[in-house]
């Protein structure tokens, strides 16, 4: 691209789009099915191999290749007929090249019983749409001859609408593009108090695994507990697994609390409350001291904390408020029943438990308001193993426990997180 003017860079641009687009509704754009030998030409009058992929197949049949149907956008290259001879120019003039990979993703909902070819056409709408909103926020954005490369991400918003797809520019925080966020909640009509398109709202599909290797919501396997009129209030949203061992660190015996409260840090940050990253042992172990709470000495200790301490860090390091419940002996914590369903009810967030010297999380309750039947989710930090789901759930380190799982004449804190009440 030879970069003259404004006008003149913008031109070029929308001009690359449009020759991206014709790409795209070309005989020569492909779909290739992964990890299958599946091969489908949407645009040549929906040619695939195998030959027994026909317009008539339904997605359903494409399952005996692959079970998460996931397509990926190629071009063919090469076509039939006789080669043309080679012509060599030159010309000589000043230019500005600027290079950029778009990384297109484009979603579409099906059923079972769509056949391909419906499919396909609707997946190369979206695409062909999804072009249009990248150009538009290439424009928007473009500084000098400097390109923010746009990036499409998906939102799993509430029923009935579920997946939708957002392009932002890449590499610019969450901080400047609120005006788009407004935007968005105003479009899809969601309340503007909890965060529904931040970055770290992204969904992730099931199949993909986390980079940073912690399992994530371990609860989802398991069956709930059946209780006469019994109702189940669970924590919404996504947390990461924090116990014993793991980042390198031996706080076996003495690092419950630090784990659980890791476990409550990641759920703010992955529901987009917060971007910093989840603190590590140091960091909380500061923080109590840049409150007042401890002494310099401390920071790098293998002492204990409780759920005061808790509340504190999650104020200090995050901005979160959070609630305090004194039960006096573990046997009163099977009547906090009403207490425990309302705050999954209205909050949502994990709350930690601290009682004698253990600590653990609570993800949710199963709670008979007739009968007064209850039990407890746990999510268990003194787990010292590798992340095995199977093997943390069969061993119950998450699993439903009974009133007896509490040690009965012990006193327990509880700290309540609340969700900030503005975004």
């Amino acid at each position: 691209m030879c970069f003259l003017s404004a006008p003149h860079v913008y031109k070029l641009i929308s001009r690359t789009f449009e020759i991206l687009r014709s790409q795209v509704k070309s005989d020569s754009c492909v779909l290739t099915l992964c990890d299958s030998p599946v091969i489908i030409w949407p645009n040549k009058k929906f040619h695939a191999t195998p030959e027994e992929v026909t317009t008539n197949t339904i997605c359903e049949d494409l399952q005996q290749w692959i079970h998460v149907v996931k397509l990926q956008l190629m071009t063919e290259v090469t076509k039939p007929g006789p080669l043309s001879g080679l012509v060599l120019c030159r010309k000589v003039q000043n230019s500005h090249f600027v290079s950029t990979t778009l990384p297109m993703d484009c979603i579409v909902r099906a059923s079972s019983s769509d056949t391909v070819k419906d499919v396909c056409d609707r997946l190369m709408e979206e695409l062909t749409k999804q072009l249009d909103e990248m150009e538009k926020v290439t424009l928007q954005h473009i500084k000098g001859t400097t390109l923010l490369t746009p990036e499409p991400l998906h939102f799993l918003l509430p029923d009935p609408k579920g997946l939708v797809t957002v392009v932002y520019p890449a590499g610019m925080p969450d901080t400047q593009l609120e005006a788009k966020r407004q935007e968005l909640h105003r479009h899809f009509e969601l309340p503007d108090d909890r965060p529904y398109f931040r970055r770290a709202n992204a969904y992730h599909f099931p199949n993909e695994p986390y980079r940073d290797g912690y399992l994530r919501n371990p609860h989802l396997v398991l069956t709930h507990p059946s209780l006469e009129d019994g109702k189940v209030y669970l924590v919404q949203g996504i947390y990461s697994y924090h116990h014993y061992m793991q980042d390198r660190m031996d706080d076996n015996g003495w690092g419950c609390a630090y784990r659980s409260l890791q476990t409550i840090c990641s759920w703010f940050q992955q529901q987009g409350y917060v971007e910093r990253c989840v603190p590590s042992h140091k960091e909380i172990q500061q923080a109590l001291v840049d409150v007042g709470d401890k002494q310099t000495a401390f920071v790098g200790s293998r002492q204990w904390i409780g759920s005061i301490e808790v509340q504190a860090v999650l104020n200090q390091l995050l901005g979160v408020t959070s609630k305090i419940m004194f039960v006096s002996q573990g046997s009163e914590l099977a009547s906090k029943g009403r207490e425990l369903a309302n705050h999954f009810l209205t909050q949502g967030t994990p709350i930690m438990i601290g009682g004698g010297v253990l600590a653990h999380t609570i993800l949710g309750v199963a709670w008979s308001e007739t009968t007064g039947q209850i039990r407890y989710l746990i999510l268990d930090p003194h787990y010292t193993g590798a992340e095995d789901l199977q093997l943390i759930t069969d061993k119950g380190w998450c699993g439903w426990k009974g009133p007896e799982f509490w040690d009965q004449t012990a006193y327990y804190n509880l700290c309540l997180p609340q969700r900030p009440k503005v975004i």
